[in-house]
Formats: C-alpha cells, structure tokens, sequence
C-alpha cells in the first residue's frame, strides 16, 4: 500500500462504526441457572437490565476484549472460566447512539463470587435465567436475542461432557453432575439412566474406591468422585472419541449420542428416533430437543 494512497484518505468519508463484545456470562447457584445482568447506570437505557461488555479498544482484538471484560466484571480469567465466541449483531439501529456492531461471547464461571458493578453499572446481580427466557424481564438494546442464542448454544454443548464439567468442580459426583444437565435443559432426568450414562462414557474417569466423599445425613454409602477427561487428552482423534459409549440408538448401533428422555415421555417418539434421520439438520435439532423433553424454542424470524 503506497503512502500517497494513505495520505489522501480520509476515514470521515465513511459513517463511523464501533465494535463492542457483550458478554453471556453463565453459572450455577444451587441447582438454579443463572447469568450475570447489569443495570445500567447511564443513558441509553438508563436503569434497564443488560449485558455486561464493552468497546472494544484500538490495540486489542476481539478475544482479548471479550477477556478483559470478562475479568473486569466477574474477576475470573478465561483460564478459569470456558469462553466461546457466539456471534456478530449488528442490525441498525440495535443502539440509538450510532452504528454499532456487537460480537457476542458466552462464558461457563463455576462458584461465581456475588458480582460487584462496575464504574459504568448502577448493580450488577445473577439473574434466574428463566425470569429472562419466559418473558418475565426485560433488557436493553438486543440482548435478550443474544442471551436467548447463546442458552440454546449451551444446550447444545452440553451433548459434550467436557462442557457439562465445566460447572461442576473437578472432582464431582454423578448426582453433581446430573443436576447441572438438569438445570440447563430445564428438565428431570431418570437418575439410573444417566448413572448408566456416565459408567459407560469413556470420557469420564472414575477416581476410584478410596477417594471418597462423606455421606449425607441420611447415611448410606459415600458417593465416589468423578472427573471429565478434557478433549486435548484423546489427541486428533478427540472429535471421534468423545459422543460414543452413551446412550445407544435404537436405530443404529454405530450412533451414540448422550441424551436423555424422561419417564413419562410419549413413547410413540422412541420409534421416530432423530439418530437416524434423513431430514434437515435443523429438523433433527428439534427432534432432539422433544426427546429431551423440552418443547423446542420458536425460531426467531
């Protein structure tokens, strides 16, 4: 690029565009999901539940953005944390100040501490995730899509174990761990089913009989711990190695997938398995999401 071109040009010639990262920051209290959600303490939307993010800054690119805010608002690094890139929201008009366009990213934090605001929030809170899903909150610019998106971009991650663990400490119980698939999915699991799951998933490791946890107040016999083999430890062949020894189809023997249909699930759906199925992949999504027991989300025009 010659210095003569540079010289006579000139950004004004365009409109001004800014680029932030919005942050869908997810974690577990109790047996509850919830995100963290600020209220804002400046206008536009003064006062209104949103997103925590910000601007991103000319010297960083998008990844370092999305982690410097996630540990200005959490504390927690993306080496404590699991941290993808969702998307890129950028309709006109989504921000009444300018042209703006958002790149999303959603975050699992375990043991999240209570949030503290930053200098541009007026509080900050963990927020039910179902009080924004069902409608029953409302929040600023766009992010109610953005945090609807990366729900249903968990849920499907959660068909990974790793992902899944990633709420749990890493030594967890399999009853730990069921409750986090119960909690994301909004669902009850049958607990002999997904016991079976986990015993036969070579992704998880058995910490084995000495390493034990005490019994609950009810007595009985200690629960044993259990850890999640990440995926960089199966090599290249992690994406081959990490679905099968679940749950078996009953269609195909050579297709596991880890999934869970409760007890009182119409059983003329068993025979329309989605393992197997020739229909668009989008058609094959909902039906996974029936066997789970979840009425599948409405798609978004």
């Amino acid at each position: 690029m010659s210095e003569d071109f540079l010289s006579k040009y000139d950004s004004r010639d365009f409109p001004p565009v800014a680029v932030t990262v919005d942050m869908v920051v997810f974690t577990l209290r109790g047996e509850e999901l919830r995100v963290l959600l600020i209220r804002r303490g400046s206008e536009p939307f003064l006062g209104a539940w949103a997103l925590p993010g910000g601007f991103v800054m000319p010297n960083e690119n998008l990844d370092a953005a999305a982690a410097r805010e996630l540990e200005e608002e959490t504390g927690i690094t993306p080496l404590d944390a699991y941290l993808e890139q969702l998307g890129s929201y950028g309709e006109p008009g989504r921000d009444p100040r300018m042209r703006v366009v958002t790149v999303a990213y959603w975050a699992i934090c375990p043991k999240l501490p209570d949030p503290k605001a930053g200098s541009d929030a007026a509080s900050a809170e963990l927020v039910p995730v179902s009080a924004v899903e069902r409608g029953g909150l409302a929040l600023a610019f766009d992010h109610r899509d953005i945090l609807l998106d990366a729900l249903e971009r968990m849920r499907d991650k959660l068909e990974y174990p790793y992902i899944a663990a990633r709420f749990c400490p890493p030594q967890f119980t399999i009853s730990e761990l069921r409750k986090v698939y119960e909690a994301v999915w909004d669902t009850s699991l049958d607990k002999g089913n997904f016991q079976r799951a986990v015993r036969e998933n070579d992704a998880f490791l058995s910490l084995g009989s000495a390493r034990k946890i005490a019994s609950g107040p009810a007595g009985g016999r200690p629960a044993s711990l259990w850890s999640v083999r990440e995926p960089d430890r199966y090599g290249e062949a992690a994406d081959l190695n990490w679905r099968p020894g679940v749950v078996p189809s009953d269609d195909d023997e050579h297709f596991n997938v880890l999934h869970f249909v409760s007890p009182d699930y119409p059983t003329r759906l068993e025979a329309d398995s989605p393992l197997q199925s020739k229909a668009p992949p989008e058609v094959r999504k909902t039906k996974k999401l029936r066997r789970r027991g979840r009425k599948a989300p409405a798609r978004r025009k």
